[in-house]
């Protein structure tokens, strides 16, 4: 007996598209994941030069400034904190170096008028490089 008239069989077959599919998944995955070396292009051997330490004294005038507001030109204390008093003592200081750098070393705790007024005298002296010194935290 063939009960099976009306019915036909199906042939089984593979369908390729989603394997295709997980493959360029795949794919992408281990481009994005994997790491390349790099490697250096040029060896290069850079030049040496034996140099000595200039003989000239540093071009540079140190003020600074304490809590208390006294002002002190390369060490030397100051007996008035005007900006004229500074100014002429930064040109003392300076004597015939050529654009010095005045820095200024003003304490955590001083008056924010000092520190102007300091900059205040060296621009009347002439000297526009101003550079502040600081302390990294400990």
């Amino acid at each position: 007996m063939n009960f099976r008239r009306g019915r036909t069989s199906d042939v089984p077959e593979i369908n390729l598209i989603p394997l295709i599919d997980v493959l360029l998944v795949i794919i992408i995955f281990l481009m994005l994941t994997t790491t390349y070396s790099k490697f250096s292009g040029l060896e290069i051997n850079l030049p040496t030069a034996d140099a000595s330490k200039p003989d000239e004294p540093p071009k540079e005038i140190n003020v600074v400034l304490t809590a208390a507001g006294q002002v002190l030109v390369n060490k030397a204390p100051l007996a008035s904190a005007s900006v004229q008093s500074i100014s002429e003592a930064l040109r003392r200081a300076a004597g015939d170096l050529s654009e010095p750098v005045v820095v200024i070393n003003a304490d955590a705790k001083a008056n924010y008028q000092s520190v102007v007024d300091i900059m205040q005298a060296a621009q009347t002296a002439g000297y526009p490089r101003i550079s502040f010194a600081t302390q990294s935290p400990h």
